[in-house]
């Protein structure tokens, strides 16, 4: 089977097999493991010089082997590999591309310079390079009129799409992600199920100072047209959030409601503006009177 094969085509197979396997149980995210992780590249690289090895010295053996054969092993050796299929059109092609004249023709490129014995040799740049060459001519063409004539899209042009593609997205975001509410964007909530989460709040933390109808007590009356620090769900949720006047005001909730929660207990609140509290307590601050916004 080795001779089938040759040793060039081995070992990128075996390497590229064991890099394969290594990408598969190698956990790195998004990126190739050897780029993720440095010590896969040091492994893959230890792998390929231990493969070369290997070639190099099975190739040794099976040499010092040959010349161990008598005249008549030989012959049957040399049998043996004049039926392996060759790869001529790679050679062939390997051929075309490096443009090297074989060694019996150098003498007709050889030039007069003798340096010391050391004679130069006339030989052609590899067709290799010049197709590359050329090849690298067409692309900057290319690329000149297809960014500095037509002003095709760069890089600059593909970052500020992503900017205004990334800043909608956020924006939808923030309109289904209730826990990202702030002062600036709660919105008065009218879902039954939001007002009795916010019911359920006002019962466990609030009657203690605004009683169970709104009526007040420690706290102010919620359920006149006169609040302190302003009304309307912008002003209750500030409030509610970052608590009352300080020292005798109502401590911040922020540390213990989420978001959310006091969006839901800021709309329950107002709720009870313009009911009537079995204990109504006086009027404190200010009538506050919601301004008109302009669409």
């Amino acid at each position: 089977m080795r001779n089938l094969i040759p040793s060039w085509v081995r070992v990128p197979i075996v390497f590229f097999i064991i890099f394969g396997l290594v990408e598969y149980f190698v956990d790195s995210g998004d990126k190739p493991a050897f780029i993720e992780q440095p010590i896969v590249l040091l492994f893959l690289l230890l792998v390929l010089l231990v493969l070369i090895a290997i070639e190099a010295i099975v190739a040794s053996v099976d040499n010092i082997l040959y010349h161990s054969l008598d005249e008549e092993g030989k012959a049957r050796y040399d049998a043996k590999r004049s039926k392996v299929p060759e790869f001529k059109w790679i050679k062939n092609t390997y051929k075309k591309l490096v443009g090297a004249r074989p060694i019996k023709e150098e003498h007709e490129i050889i030039l007069d310079h003798n340096y010391d014995g050391i004679k130069e040799l006339d030989n052609n740049l590899p067709p290799w390079w010049i197709y590359s060459f050329y090849i690298s001519i067409i692309f900057a063409a290319v690329y000149l009129l297809r960014f500095h004539v037509f002003n095709g899209e760069n890089q600059y042009s593909e970052l500020e799409t992503e900017y205004a593609e990334a800043k909608i997205a956020i924006e939808n975001y923030k309109k289904t992600a209730k826990d990202l509410v702030d002062f600036n964007t709660v919105e008065l909530l009218t879902e039954a199920s939001d007002l009795k989460a916010g019911q359920t709040i006002f019962e466990t933390n609030c009657v203690a100072c605004h009683k169970a109808d709104g009526g007040g007590g420690i706290g102010p009356n919620l359920t006149d047209e006169n609040w302190i620090l302003g009304g309307g769900i912008k002003n209750v949720f500030k409030t509610v959030s970052e608590g009352g006047r300080d020292g005798k005001g109502m401590i911040a909730w922020k540390q213990s409601l989420k978001p959310a929660e006091i969006a839901q207990v800021s709309s329950y609140v107002l709720q009870f503006q313009g009911t009537t509290p079995a204990e109504p307590k006086a009027a404190e601050g200010d009538i506050w009177v919601e301004e008109a916004t302009n669409e």
